[in-house]
This record gives structure tokens, C-alpha cells and sequence, in this order.
């Protein structure tokens, strides 16, 4: 073979081999274009649920807060009932106490009053017409 063709051979195999790398290089700088956006997508889309990881994590919060707050209103209105009922029980105490010493500073003033003879009709007493029980026949 003659030379020339030689090396119009070599030119043309190192021309397609550029070609070759050439394409390489763009096919390779796409791929890494694409893996980019892939990337800022992942980051972006990282930043939206790390968003809302913290707003759901803030409610989650502020509902616990409300239940604690909710509990001791709770707990204290339970305190105040029970001092309350505490209270009146003391109280109703101290008037049953009252009511004792009534009833035993009456039975010193009038023995036998307590035993439940007011009022009553008493065998040596007659009953008058007009009271209840007493008198009128029934026709």
C-alpha cells in the first residue's frame, strides 16, 4: 500500500477516535448534569419534610402542652372540690355538735320535751273537733 493511504488511514482512525472521545465527553457531561438536578431535587425535596417534620413536631408539642395544662386545671379543680367537701363536712360537724348541745340545754330546761311529746295528744287532754284526728265521725 502506498504511503499516503497509510496515512490517510492513521488520520482518519485518530479523527474518528476524537469523534469517539468527543462524545464520550458530552454523553458523560449530560449524565453528570442530570445527576445534579437529581440532586438539588433530593435536597429540595429533603428541605420540604425536614419543613414539615418541624411543624409536625411543634404540634406535637403544643398538644402535649395542652393535655398537661388541661390535667393540672384538672388536678386543681379536684383539690378545691375536695377541700371544699372537707369543709362542709366540718361545717355539718359543727352544726350536729350545735345541735347537740341544744337538744341537751333543752332537756335541762324541759325534761322529757326532747322525748318527742310536743304537740301530741295527751291521754288526760281531750281532743278538740277541729284538730286532725279528733272528733268528727266520718259519714
Amino acid at each position: 500500500m502506498d504511503t499516503w493511504v497509510i496515512v490517510l488511514i492513521v488520520i482518519v482512525v485518530v479523527v474518528v477516535l476524537a469523534l469517539v472521545a468527543l462524545t464520550m465527553s458530552k454523553r458523560s457531561g449530560v449524565a453528570q448534569a442530570k445527576k445534579r438536578e437529581q440532586a438539588r431535587e433530593h435536597l429540595q425535596e429533603a428541605h420540604v419534610r425536614s419543613a414539615k417534620a418541624d411543624q409536625t413536631q411543634a404540634l406535637a408539642e403544643e398538644q402535649a402542652a395542652r393535655a398537661r395544662r388541661e390535667k393540672a386545671e384538672a388536678e386543681e379543680r379536684a383539690a378545691v372540690a375536695e377541700r371544699e367537701a372537707r369543709e362542709r363536712v366540718a361545717q355539718a360537724h359543727d352544726e350536729r355538735s350545735s345541735a347537740e348541745d341544744l337538744r341537751a340545754k333543752a332537756e335541762k330546761l324541759a325534761p322529757g320535751l326532747a322525748d318527742g311529746q310536743t304537740g301530741q295528744h295527751r291521754p288526760d287532754q281531750p281532743q278538740r273537733p277541729d284538730e286532725p284526728g279528733g272528733g268528727a265521725t266520718r259519714r
